[in-house]
C-alpha cells in the first residue's frame, strides 16, 4: 500500500522486451496504457482466499458454539494478517512490477506461505496458538523484503531511499509480532493493537520524500477482482452449508428463505461494489491511501457475510448453540457493514442530491432492523438489499428527467 501517487518520471521507462530471466526492477509509469492484473496476480488471489476461507470456517465455529465475541476478535486478528499481504504486495506489483523469473519465484514463496498460514488458523482460534500464523506471515513478508530490497538496488536517490525505508520497516515490525509467540495470552491483544498501527505506519514513513507509480486502473481492478473471488467464496460456503443441512435434515422449508435472502444480499453486494467506476478517484493521495486501508472492512465484512448465512442455516436445522437473533445479527451485521463501508469509500463520492446519497446509509440501518424478524431476517435483509438496487438505479432516470444528468 502507499500513502499517496507517485511522483512522476520525465518519462516513464518502457517495459523490457524479450524474455530475459532476470531484469532490473525499475518503477511502471502510472499512463501505462492497457495495464491489466496479470496471471500471476489472479493466482495469488485464488491462493489468498484459501486463507480467507479458512478464517471465515472458524468464525462460523465460534459464532455456532456461542462464544462470537472471541470469535469476532480472532477473525480481525487472523483477516488483518491476510489482507495486509495481500495488499502490499499488490501495491508493490502495481509499481514495481517486472515479471521475470525471479520476481515469479518470490511470489510463489508468498503463495506457500499464505497456504502455511492457513494451515495454522484452525490452532490460532482454538487454542490461541499463533506459530503457523505467525511463521506463514513471517514468510511472506520476508519475501516482501527481498522485493524492496531489489528494488533499492534497481534505483537510486530519493526512490532508493523509500524502498529501503519499506524494507526495514517491514523487518522492524516482524519483530515486533513475535509479541504473539513469547507474551502472555492476555498481552497479545494489546500486542496486535500495536503492531497494525505500527504495519500501517510504515508506508507513510516509506512514502514521505518519494511515492510510489502505482496505476490507479489497475489497482481498482486488482480490488475489485479481489472483492468479486470473495464474494464468490461466500456464495460457495453458503452454498455447501444448505446442501449439507438438506443432506442431513431435510429441512428444505427452513433453508429456502435463507438461500434465497443470502443470493439476493451477494447479488446486491456485487452490484453495488461495482456500479461506478472508482480508479478515477484515486488520483488524490489522500483518497487513495482512505480507500486501500478501508478495504479491509470491505474483504472483511464480505467474507464474514458467508460464515454468518452458514450460521443461520445450522441454527436452522439445530446444529447450532445460539437463538434465532444471534443467528440472524451474523448475516445482517456484516452485510449492513459492507453496504456502509462502500458508500463511505465509493458511492457517496458519485451520488447526486440527499435522496442518492441516503440509499446505502438507510439501507444500512434497514438490514440491521430486518435482524429482529425471526427466521424470515434474513430473507428480509436480501430483499431490503435488492430494492436499495432498484431504488439506486431509478433516482439517476429520474434526476435525468428532471434535468441534471448524472451518473449513481
Amino acid at each position: 500500500m502507499t500513502s499517496s501517487p507517485a511522483s512522476e518520471p520525465a518519462a516513464a521507462p518502457p517495459r523490457p522486451s524479450g524474455h530475459r530471466p532476470l531484469r532490473r526492477m525499475t518503477s511502471r509509469g502510472r499512463d501505462e496504457a492497457h495495464r491489466v492484473a496479470s496471471p500471476l496476480e489472479l493466482f495469488f488471489d485464488l491462493c489468498f482466499v484459501v486463507a480467507v476461507a479458512q478464517a471465515g470456517m472458524q468464525l462460523v465455529h465460534a459464532v455456532a458454539e456461542g462464544h462470537a465475541g472471541e470469535g469476532i476478535l480472532n477473525y480481525a486478528m487472523i483477516f488483518f494478517a491476510i489482507w495486509w499481504a495481500w495488499m502490499n504486495f499488490t501495491w508493490f506489483a502495481s509499481a514495481y512490477d517486472n515479471d521475470d523469473a525471479l520476481y515469479r519465484f518470490v511470489t510463489l514463496v508468498q503463495i506457500a506461505s499464505v497456504l502455511v498460514l492457513a494451515a495454522g488458523v484452525s490452532e490460532a482460534f482454538e487454542k490461541h496458538d499463533y506459530m503457523l500464523v505467525w511463521l506463514g506471515y513471517a514468510i511472506m513478508r520476508f519475501a516482501m523484503v527481498a522485493q524492496w530490497l531489489r528494488a533499492a538496488r534497481s534505483t537510486r536517490g530519493a526512490e532508493r531511499t523509500m524502498a529501503l525505508r519499506y524494507a526495514g520497516g517491514v523487518l522492524l515490525c516482524q519483530v515486533g509480532w513475535l509479541g504473539l509467540l513469547v507474551l502472555p495470552e492476555s498481552g497479545r491483544p494489546w500486542v496486535y493493537l500495536v503492531m497494525v498501527v505500527a504495519e500501517l505506519c510504515v508506508p507513510v514513513y516509506a512514502e514521505k520524500d518519494h511515492n510510489t507509480s502505482w496505476h490507479p486502473h489497475h489497482i481498482s481492478e486488482r480490488y475489485g477482482l479481489f472483492t468479486i473471488i470473495v464474494l464468490g467464496e461466500t456464495i460457495a460456503a453458503a452454498t455447501i452449508a444448505v446442501k449439507s443441512a438438506v443432506d442431513e435434515h431435510e429441512a428444505v422449508g427452513e433453508l429456502i428463505p435463507i438461500a434465497v435472502g443470502g443470493l439476493l444480499i451477494v447479488f446486491a453486494a456485487w452490484w453495488i461494489y461495482f456500479v461506478v467506476p472508482i480508479h478515477g478517484h484515486l488520483r488524490s493521495s489522500k483518497h487513495a491511501f482512505l480507500w486501500g486501508y478501508g478495504h479491509y472492512l470491505i474483504f472483511a465484512s464480505a467474507a464474514a457475510i458467508g460464515a454468518g448465512l452458514e450460521v443461520a442455516v445450522e441454527q436452522a436445522v439445530g446444529k447450532a448453540h445460539i437463538s434465532t437473533l444471534a443467528a440472524s445479527a451474523a448475516v445482517t451485521l456484516p452485510t449492513a457493514l459492507f453496504f456502509l463501508t462502500v458508500w463511505t469509500l465509493h458511492s457517496r463520492h458519485f451520488k447526486v442530491g440527499i435522496a442518492q446519497q441516503l440509499v446505502l446509509p438507510t439501507t444500512a440501518l434497514l438490514v440491521i432492523v430486518c435482524t429482529f424478524l425471526g427466521e424470515w431476517a434474513v430473507l428480509a435483509a436480501g430483499i431490503v438489499s435488492a430494492l436499495s438496487v432498484v431504488i439506486g438505479m431509478m433516482l439517476p432516470a429520474r434526476t435525468i428527467v428532471g434535468g441534471t444528468p448524472r451518473t449513481a
